[in-house]
């Protein structure tokens, strides 16, 4: 590892002060920065501390929740709030990583954490994501865990979070502080498709810095499931993973959220089959259409073909849970 400077800010300019320079990055939990450093993937010329800031509160507000940036993932996930309103956030936080991890990962680290594609984290193999024109490993290489969703010829590789696939599903919204001020941004928004750019992962600007996501009030909570679908039961990312939640009028679906990881360069939300289902019944039959209409335009590689059977599988099973079916 090179050596870097280390900082340990106290106020929110001066840490937007201090990543706005070039080779500086934010350190929060350290869960991912550190290991890509100890690897060579990263090499920051400055560490930007972010422990001092009072970011860790989860409050509610008229209208819905809001959680610091700061905040602990086990801290959100064992949230009364949080379990009380949006189950579906603390499932599929408590699927992610293990005890430990959680214990030290932060809700704004979560968001920012890079990809687990192996020819990423190879720094003998080319990657597009982590060297701009080297090329992708992954594509004619061991693609089993890539995405089938909106890839690109520069990058195939998928986000790792749980937590990211549930806040996508439930309409968060990501508050950042720059510069130029304070700005919101639709969660669907904050994460990048590769496209000829791979290794911008996000919409945040260098200057910026995530305080806080809002979750706005909604009926999912008595009908929410998230499935994760990974090669072991604990402590490995996502091979599929489905964030479902249903707001209920008897057995009619009067509003739906779909949302899948695994799957794509980002949370992957299922619109086209969410507005299917509105208005129908709750049924494995209706639930087999919606995710047929969710794979339309799926296209796997060499190794994971598999996974065009085992996510519209995964969408019916979790559907099923969420509406009590199963």
């Amino acid at each position: 590892m090179k050596q870097f400077q280390y900082i340990r800010p106290s106020s929110q300019q001066s840490v937007i002060d201090a990543v706005s320079k070039s080779g500086a990055k934010v350190i929060a939990g350290g869960s991912n920065l550190v290991d890509l450093m100890k690897n060579g993937v990263m090499a920051p010329d400055k560490l930007v501390d972010i422990q001092k800031l009072p970011l860790k509160g989860i409050n509610t507000y008229k209208g819905g929740l809001t959680i610091g940036s700061m905040a602990l993932n086990s801290q959100v996930a064992e949230n009364d709030q949080v379990k009380k309103h949006f189950p579906l956030l603390s499932m599929a936080l408590n699927a992610g990583a293990s005890a430990q991890i959680r214990n030290m990962a932060t809700v704004g680290g979560n968001m920012m954490q890079r990809t687990r594609c192996s020819y990423f984290y190879d720094t003998a193999m080319p990657c597009n994501k982590r060297n701009p024109g080297s090329g992708c490993g992954a594509i004619g290489g061991i693609n089993r865990m890539h995405a089938i969703f909106g890839a690109s010829d520069k990058c195939i590789a998928v986000h790792p979070s749980d937590m990211c696939v549930a806040l996508a599903a439930l309409d968060a919204v990501v508050v950042v502080q720059g510069r130029k001020g304070k700005r919101e941004i639709p969660f669907t928004q904050f994460h990048r498709l590769p496209g000829d750019h791979p290794e911008l992962d996000n919409t945040l600007a260098k200057d910026e810095l995530i305080t806080e996501v809002h979750l706005p009030d909604n009926r999912f909570a008595k009908n929410s499931y998230y499935l994760k679908l990974r090669d072991r039961a604990s402590y490995a990312f996502a091979l599929i993973s489905v964030a479902a939640a249903l707001e209920m009028d008897g057995n009619v679906i009067k509003d739906v959220r779909l949302a899948m990881g695994g799957v794509a360069h980002k949370p992957w939300r299922h619109t086209a089959a969410e507005q299917m289902l509105k208005g129908k019944p709750a049924t494995v039959a209706n639930f087999e259409k919606a995710a047929a209409v969710a794979m339309q335009g799926a296209k796997a590689y060499e190794y994971n073909d598999f996974k065009l059977q085992m996510a519209p599988a995964a969408i019916v099973e979790a559907l099923s849970h969420a509406a009590g079916l199963i």
